[in-house]
Formats: C-alpha cells, sequence, structure tokens
C-alpha cells in the first residue's frame, strides 16, 4: 500500500490534472485486479486528491511568481502604481480647472496671460 502510494505520489505535477473521477476510476481498478484492499481505497483516493490539491496549489504559486517576474521585467507598472498616477492627473485636473475658472473671472484665458 505504501508502495503504491509513492508511485501515485512521484506523478508530481499529472496529479494537478487528474480529476477526482479518475482517481477513483484508477483506485477502483487497483482494488479489482486486488492490488489495494477494498477498506484501503477511500483512504488511498482521499490522500491523492489531497496531495493534487498541494501540487495545483505549489504550481499556482510558480506560475504568479513568474508571471510576476517578467511583468517587472517587462517594466508593466503595477495598480498601485496605476492609481498613485491617476490621483496626481485628478490633483492636477482640479488645479486646472481652478486656473481656468480664475482666467475666466479676469476675463482672459490662462494661455494668453503673462505673469
Amino acid at each position: 500500500m505504501s508502495d503504491l502510494f509513492k508511485k501515485a505520489i512521484s506523478l508530481g505535477v499529472g496529479l494537478t490534472i487528474v480529476s477526482k473521477e479518475k482517481v477513483e476510476k484508477v483506485v477502483e481498478e487497483l482494488v479489482k485486479r486486488g492490488e489495494l484492499a477494498p477498506s484501503e481505497s477511500k483512504a488511498l483516493v482521499d490522500r491523492l486528491i489531497e496531495r493534487g490539491e498541494e501540487e495545483r496549489g505549489m504550481l499556482k504559486s510558480v506560475v504568479q511568481e513568474q508571471v510576476q517576474r517578467v511583468l517587472k521585467e517587462m517594466k508593466v507598472p503595477v495598480q498601485s502604481e496605476i492609481d498613485e498616477l491617476e490621483g496626481r492627473i485628478a490633483v492636477l485636473e482640479r488645479r486646472l480647472a481652478e486656473l481656468e475658472g480664475i482666467s475666466h473671472l479676469e476675463g482672459t484665458s490662462a494661455e494668453t496671460r503673462t505673469d
């Protein structure tokens, strides 16, 4: 049983893409061939599914890290940088609107004023 489990674990990333139904089918075949006791089948399925979920989580982390690294290398701005720039633009738009309002009150445009 433990050797069988070790072989299944050695599949590694393969477990990340195997569905629960396929795992159950393979374990059912092992029971039919007498390589696994029926009483052990549910525990094996549960362990294989758990291992698959762990592998998926690890794979997801690795992919996320690689994507972040590539985006950084390409100098793609992160959301916080975009938010900061949007805030700065909003401040500049308000200041421009205020200046345009003052210019209209004085009867001159902002472009023709010379101070």
